[in-house]
């Protein structure tokens, strides 16, 4: 249900604060209210014009607002006082229009003196000030992307680009029916004029462009917006409805509609809240419904007495003791050997924990795998990381004795899947150097080994050949001689 606040007259410009908790500046009659964003009564109120203020704006950081008024000056706010910091005079005429250019530090005014302005902030002077328009002018905006870049919107049908840099206009565009407000997307990129009954977009990277036009108002289009993502935009005509098109298509995807005639509209940071103002002074606050969350029912857990109950029961002699068997809880590896995905199984053998510290685990799985016939699908179609991962399990393991038969064998497939690729990579070349050399180091081992034992051999039958001839030549019967000299 939509929230309805009594202004003192009509209101001319809402403006959100970007920065939480997301309050907004109303602007009517001669006063400009703050209002929370669930408030009905206005948080602050700055009430020090003598006449009608206009468009109050809040700079990008939120802590200064801006604001025109009827006897031609534009005063500066700071959100935690009251009176001014300072008074920008130089217009003639009431000053409709004023916002902050992105750089923070300057701001823009256009008035009915057919001027738009430029002035600096710390000094409190002039900068620059355009006399272009023919008419009043009565809407403007800055660009987010150039801190030099602004825009204004004039009763003289035209809509005019200006670069603080320039001493005149860098583009005019003709809208073709007296200006009411303006827009530019947060690319810079695209422009939105609103005039007469039509709301049309512009390119400006195309020197000004005309994209679309759109009429689905009855009477002067008045005030214009954006949604935070960008994909809405949003209009408000003195017929008493908002638009609510699509940037994609420009197609009314929605529409609002009011009991007056519309003169503003401002939507919040994160869109859950659409403020419209009215020429009756009723400012209308509509929230986004919130969503309904489904609450999880939550089961109540067993007191603690529950587990403890029965420990410390002891059997009688009568009793039956029934043992609980206990339930096994198989390895991620074992679970997927089960569902037979033999490249995931070897994956997760390859995990570091199990590789470096358990690896008869890893090459037991290459084992079963081999055993199945599916090693070779699982150690092929592997990347530059898993194959440098394998050499380099297989060359620091393939010497152990207790491996060696299985790491022979997933050395010999692997070469045999990867000769293709070898020299597309210097880390997987490497890792089979290193096996290479692996293998030549124990292959050199073993030939020494081999070679011991052959000593040992031709030692061991040389010592027996001894031992029996010095038995015949004693003679059997001297049996305590031959014990003493064995001994001996």
């Amino acid at each position: 249900t939509p929230v309805q606040i009594k202004e003192f007259g009509a209101v001319n410009k809402i403006d959100f604060s970007p920065i939480p908790p997301y309050n907004y500046a109303v602007t009517a009659s001669s006063r400009i209210h703050i209002y929370g964003r669930y408030s009905q009564e206005p948080l602050k109120t700055f009430s020090r014009f003598k006449d009608a203020a206009y468009c109050a704006t809040y700079r990008d950081d939120g802590n200064l607002l801006v604001a025109g008024s009827e006897e031609g000056s534009i005063r500066l706010f700071d959100i935690g006082g009251r009176a001014p910091l300072r008074q920008f005079d130089g217009h003639t005429k009431p000053v409709h229009v004023v916002g902050f250019l992105s750089d923070k530090y300057r701001i823009f005014s256009g008035g009915d003196d057919y001027s738009s302005d430029l002035w600096d902030i710390p000094s409190g002077t002039q900068i620059v000030s355009y006399s272009e328009h023919t008419d009043y002018v009565r809407c403007g905006c800055a660009s987010k992307v150039n801190g030099d870049v602004f825009i204004t919107g004039s009763y003289d049908h035209t809509v005019k680009l200006f670069d603080a840099r320039t001493k005149s206009s860098v583009m005019t565009i003709e809208h073709g029916q007296p200006v009411e407000s303006v827009l530019l997307f947060p690319s810079g990129g695209l422009l939105v004029s609103a005039g007469g009954r039509y709301v049309k977009v512009w390119d400006v990277l195309k020197g000004g462009q005309l994209l679309v036009s759109l009429k689905n108002h009855h009477k002067t289009v008045t005030c214009l917006c954006l949604n935070s993502s960008g994909q809405r935009l949003l209009s408000g005509s003195l017929d008493r409805h908002v638009k609510i098109y699509s940037t994609t298509s420009y197609k009314v995807v929605h529409s609002f509609d009011y009991a007056t005639s519309i003169l503003s509209l401002a939507l919040s940071p994160e869109d859950e809240t659409i403020v419209v103002g009215m020429t009756n002074g009723v400012l209308n606050v509509k929230h986004r419904k919130p969503e309904e969350r489904k609450e999880k029912s939550q089961k109540r857990q067993p007191a603690y007495r529950t587990y403890l109950k029965g420990r410390t029961y002891m059997p009688k002699q009568e009793d039956f003791c029934v043992s609980k068997p206990a339930k096994r809880v198989l390895r991620k590896y074992d679970k997927l050997l089960k569902s037979f995905q033999s490249s995931k199984a070897l994956d997760a053998v390859l995990e570091p924990p199990i590789r470096l510290y358990t690896p008869e685990v890893t090459v037991a799985v290459m084992q079963e795998l081999h055993r199945r016939g599916t090693l070779r699908s699982a150690l092929a179609g592997r990347d530059e990381k898993q194959i440098n991962l394998l050499l380099t399990f297989v060359a620091r393991r393939v010497i152990e004795p207790r491996f060696t038969p299985i790491l022979v064998t997933v050395a010999d497939m692997i070469t045999d899947i990867y000769q293709p690729v070898v020299g597309q990579s210097a880390v997987v070349d490497r890792q089979f150097l290193r096996l290479q050399e692996a293998i030549g180091k124990e292959i050199d081992y073993q030939e020494e080994l081999l070679e011991v034992l052959g000593m040992m051999d031709t030692l061991f039958a040389t010592f027996t050949k001894k031992r029996d001839t010095y038995l015949e030549e004693n003679g059997s019967n001297d049996l305590t001689e031959t014990i003493e000299t064995n001994r001996s």
